[in-house]
Formats: C-alpha cells, sequence, structure tokens
C-alpha cells in the first residue's frame, strides 16, 4: 500500500509502501490526528520505521493495493 503524507513548511512529501491495509493505515492517522499519539507511526515494507509529528501533517493520501508486475512489457 502506498502512502503519501504532506509536512507543513517542507516542499517534498514522505512516501512510502507500507504493509498495513488502507483501513489500518487511516485508524494510524486518526489516532495521531486526534490527539492520542504525538506521532505518526509507520513501517515501510523494507522495515523503516518513519516518524512524523502529529501536529505537522499537512495531509495524508493512502493509495491502492501496489502489485507487482513480472515479466516484459509489449514492445
Amino acid at each position: 500500500m502506498e502512502v503519501k503524507i504532506g509536512v507543513q513548511h517542507t516542499p517534498r512529501e514522505i512516501v512510502l509502501e507500507s504493509g498495513l491495509s488502507a483501513e489500518e493505515v487511516e485508524s494510524t492517522v486518526a489516532e495521531a490526528l486526534t490527539g492520542k499519539a504525538q506521532l505518526l507511526s509507520l513501517t515501510d515494507e523494507k522495515g523503516r520505521k518513519v516518524l512524523v509529528p502529529a501536529d505537522r501533517i499537512a495531509y495524508v493520501e493512502i493509495g491502492e493495493p501496489s502489485t507487482r508486475r513480472v515479466g516484459f512489457g509489449a514492445l
């Protein structure tokens, strides 16, 4: 699942591939935005952890589950 996080006062967004479902990502973001957690914490597929202060989140875009393509495309 591709997740894009916009951070206030930062020109670039954070993009990561997460193994969580869209519902799990949404609930994690909701907890951070409602004040239950001070940090938004997500782990990508390679095991790297991304921490974003909840008060600096501008937006979160949750993409569709990514599928890996195997083989060669048509020429």
